[in-house]
């Protein structure tokens, strides 16, 4: 049996699928950029949690990370479709079927890097706030 969280995280990454990209969970950015882009989501910080005590709740605000990636001559204009994308998808079901309370992206801070002997990346870490109570924090 999956614990909250996983089953959070699992419900997020398969949200994040729908974007046209390709997802990964976890992994190293690899050596190429596929032509659509990249999202890797990070498991991030579950943070502490506010507790109540009757009956026993822990409340976490868990920071996941969605690291976002381009390449190419339109990278400005593909960068932007993919945040929209996450975007849309998120505003689409803020509770990803009611495992959460609320899901919220918070703004990307982009930075542009440049690959010797290829077209420079567009890249940034697009926070995801996942609010969400269970009864056990290892649960």
């Amino acid at each position: 049996m999956l614990s909250t969280r996983e089953t959070i995280l699992q419900a997020l990454l398969a949200a994040v699928q729908t974007v046209p990209a390709t997802v990964l969970r976890g992994d190293l950015l690899p050596e190429r950029v596929p032509a659509g882009g990249l999202l890797i989501l990070r498991d991030g910080e579950p943070g502490d949690p506010e507790i109540t005590l009757s009956p026993l709740a822990y409340h976490y605000q868990h920071r996941a990370e969605i690291e976002a990636v381009v390449q190419g001559a339109d990278r400005d204009a593909d960068f932007d479709t993919l945040c929209a994308g996450i975007g849309a998808t998120l505003a689409a079901d803020r509770t990803l079927g009611g495992l959460c309370d609320w899901v919220e992206a918070e703004a990307p801070r982009p930075v542009d890097l440049a690959v010797e002997g290829a077209a420079s990346l567009k890249a940034a870490v697009i926070p995801v706030v996942l609010h969400y109570t269970t009864a056990d924090p290892l649960a």
